[in-house]
């Protein structure tokens, strides 16, 4: 797990945002979390969109296939895709392994008129998933 988990905001879509993660310091960076990839089983494919690509909060941007099912991926802020992990497409595994380090999915560049939106913390976010 990355050292700054305590950072991350969550989705109910089981997504996690890491806010001033870019290489630039300005962008957000956007995995799926531990509770997802247990749930999915061993990820077999990932499908992510291009950079430059821009999404509104809530759009499908992606598809994660695992030995289990098809899942979609939901941009959790509004933004302009800025860098994909490439390694996560070639090496799907890396989101069961490590889905809060090296098996990140993309990076955002966050529309300025929309901001960040209410994201979970971490602790409402296990609550979420607790039911």
């Amino acid at each position: 797990m990355s050292d700054n988990q305590g950072e991350l905001r969550y989705t109910e879509d089981h997504e996690w945002v890491q806010p001033g993660a870019g290489e630039s310091g300005d962008a957000v960076r956007v995995g799926i979390t531990g509770y997802a990839q247990e749930q999915l089983g061993d990820i077999v494919f990932v499908d992510l969109p291009e950079s430059g690509q821009f999404f509104a909060a809530g759009e499908v941007f992606g598809e994660i296939e695992s030995t289990k099912s098809v899942s979609e991926l939901f941009m959790p802020v509004s933004g302009e895709v800025v860098v994909v992990n490439d390694a996560a497409g070639e090496s799907p595994e890396l989101l069961n392994s490590d889905p809060f380090g090296e098996g990140w999915l993309i990076e955002i560049a966050v529309d300025a008129e929309q901001g960040l939106p209410d994201l979970l913390t971490e602790q409402a976010y296990q609550g979420f998933i607790a039911g």
